[in-house]
């Protein structure tokens, strides 16, 4: 049954020049205004983020410096956006943590004022997280078709994640079928430790998490 609306509804989601929110800075913007009628306004554009794009946020969305070398800085548009967004909610995937924290913080540098106050916020990702859990017990549900009996014994739980391996090879055919291969595919190859939290960029030490995420070592 579609989503009732009493007034608009704006899903927006952002490309950025990282992942910490308080310091990435918008690249593009592309939003879509449904409205309770059912019709939809979508806009789209780029921003020049006034910093060199890191070159492992290019590898993710695909947008160089040149691409942007000529684009508005976001805030000559600040006040048009939040005039669009007057009197909508809001929605996105992952824009509770990621995508709206990142707008309200440009929006702040550009001196406009911008409130989620009386708006009412859906996130995406917290449906589906909520509908197909991300736990050994979701993913037993979801490829084996059954429940994990004996959750969080040890000896129960490595079966479980074999079983669920397996299944996975047979679902997905785009996956590699050899282990280094499936390994590579897995983990940034670009990444100095395993979980990624440094990451070689043009040869160099950078960080990968956090405030200072993207400054070389």
């Amino acid at each position: 049954m579609p989503i009732q609306l009493s007034r608009p509804l704006v899903f927006f989601d952002l490309e950025t020049t990282g992942v910490d929110v308080k310091e990435a800075r918008i690249i593009e913007i592309s939003v879509a205004k449904r409205l309770p009628d059912g019709s939809v306004e979508s806009k789209t554009r780029r921003f020049n983020p006034g910093m060199p794009i890191p070159a492992g946020a290019t590898a993710v969305h695909g947008i160089t410096d040149a691409d942007v070398a000529h684009e508005s800085p976001f805030w000559q548009v600040a006040k048009s956006l939040v005039d669009f967004l007057e009197g909508c909610d809001l929605a996105g995937y992952n824009l509770v943590k990621y995508d709206l924290p990142i707008l309200e913080k440009e929006f702040e540098r550009a001196k406009v004022p911008f409130s989620i106050e009386g708006r009412k916020v859906v996130d995406v990702m917290k449906i589906f997280y909520q509908k197909e859990p991300r736990d050994l017990a979701g993913a037993c549900r979801f490829y084996l078709g059954r429940e994990h009996d004996g959750a969080h014994s040890a000896q129960a739980d490595v079966a479980a994640t074999a079983q669920v391996l397996d299944a996975m090879m047979e679902r997905y055919g785009d996956l590699p079928n050899s282990l280094s291969e499936l390994s590579d595919h897995l983990n940034d190859p670009n990444a100095i430790d395993l979980a990624g939290n440094l990451v070689l960029v043009d040869g160099k030490p950078h960080l990968n998490f956090g405030k200072h995420a993207g400054k070389s070592l």
